[in-house]
């Protein structure tokens, strides 16, 4: 088959979607990467992948998005791709309605964790649903990444086809795995990055947006014995939010800043995980973050928000704890209680890592999706008893 990966920017192509599209190839079909514009995309073609750019924009701005459907149309209509995959909730709206214009034969979507949420203001919340539902009138296969996902757009009509799907999220275990009793990388980059000798490290991954959670975590830090490493950035499609703002005030509060270091977009995040000692991700809303699954993969404790997504992957008191979101004394309490029990963290990171073998196994996830949408080879008949 033709298969078109479409999603809207440069980053979810090539840290979650490349994995896929290499399973694709393996089993034999011909597959293009499509979004926006973006240095990442040389990474993608460096694998081996042809992309397609589209000038998709993630605002309210409607003329950039018909310019975006029209170059979809156009490209589709070209390409005659057998099956459109699209995710990312702008891409996957404006990618499935030029899809079915353009004529593509099967039309499947990934909710990487619907926009809407529980806590969102009920127009808001029933004006994306609706968007969602209208979409879903064009949609054959609908995979969501939490089960919880999955259990509301079957609830709600989401997909006209009627296949609704759960395939979770996984990430690769030769890449994230526990430190060894002498790893020398470890100690190297605590060094480097100015952890003081017998510090405990808690980690976050996460865009620099206030939905991550992070004016609560910065709260919490200023109650919490600890090093805070922050990685990620801002991307350029974010609007500014009330999180840089927060990060500048810091300059007001020299012992808190102190505990933090803003790392930025790094490459060497198995490294650092095996650097760290506890993993956080106070998010407002998530689809199935991968973070959490790289930190479990890698042994470390979980500290996260009941949200969905974050509360399947997290087993409270078995491999993490959850708390409250916008909760920075309850999310306080939950760090300083790691903070101050290193056996506690070992329990909880080696079954972290057990679950996380068991159910979000890169390989296994990919396969998944492969087995459900027909595109894995066919398995030989067993022969037959003479």
């Amino acid at each position: 088959m033709k298969i078109c990966e479409l999603c809207a920017v440069d980053f979810t192509l090539y840290h979650f979607l490349l994995a896929l599209m290499q399973g694709m190839v393996r089993t034999g079909h011909e597959v293009a990467g499509v979004s926006a514009d973006g240095p990442l995309l040389d990474e993608v073609r460096g694998a081996g992948f042809r992309v397609e750019v589209v000038p998709f924009s993630r605002s309210y701005n409607l003329a950039s998005h018909l310019r975006a459907y029209r170059a979809l149309v156009e490209l589709f209509r070209r390409e005659r791709f057998d099956m459109v995959h699209v995710h990312t909730p702008v891409a996957a709206l404006i990618g499935r309605i030029a899809a079915r214009r353009a004529g593509v034969p099967r039309i499947v979507y990934t909710a990487h964790g619907f926009y809407f949420h529980d806590r969102m203001a009920w127009p808001r919340r029933a004006a994306f649903i609706a968007l969602e539902w209208l979409a879903g009138r064009v949609t054959d296969v609908l995979f969501t990444q939490a089960r919880e996902d999955a259990e509301t757009a079957r609830r709600l009509g989401l997909c006209r086809g009627g296949v609704v799907e759960a395939i979770g999220n996984g990430v690769d275990p030769g890449r994230f795995y526990p430190p060894g009793p002498d790893d020398a990388r470890r100690s190297e980059l605590r060094a480097a990055l100015g952890a003081p000798a017998g510090a405990v490290v808690i980690m976050m991954i996460g865009r620099l947006v206030a939905e991550k959670g992070y004016l609560e975590l910065f709260e919490a830090m200023s109650r919490v014995g600890a090093v805070l490493w922050v990685v990620g950035e801002r991307l350029e499609s974010d609007r500014r939010s009330a999180v840089e703002a927060a990060i500048a005030g810091l300059e007001e509060h020299p012992e808190l800043a102190k505990k933090i270091r803003f790392l930025g977009y790094r490459r060497d995040v198995p490294d650092l995980l095996r650097a760290a000692d506890i993993f956080t991700l106070p998010s407002h809303r998530e689809g199935m973050p991968r973070s959490i699954i790289e930190a479990m993969m890698t042994g470390l404790p979980v500290v996260a928000t009941d949200i969905r997504g974050s509360r399947e992957e997290v087993v409270p008191g078995e491999t993490g704890l959850l708390v409250p979101v916008g909760d920075s004394e309850a999310l306080a309490e939950a760090l300083g209680r790691l903070v101050g029990d290193a056996a506690l963290r070992r329990r909880l990171g080696r079954a972290g890592r057990v679950r996380a073998l068991e159910l979000y196994d890169e390989a296994k996830v990919v396969a998944r999706q492969l087995d459900l949408l027909g595109l894995a080879p066919a398995r030989p008949a067993a022969a037959s008893a003479p």
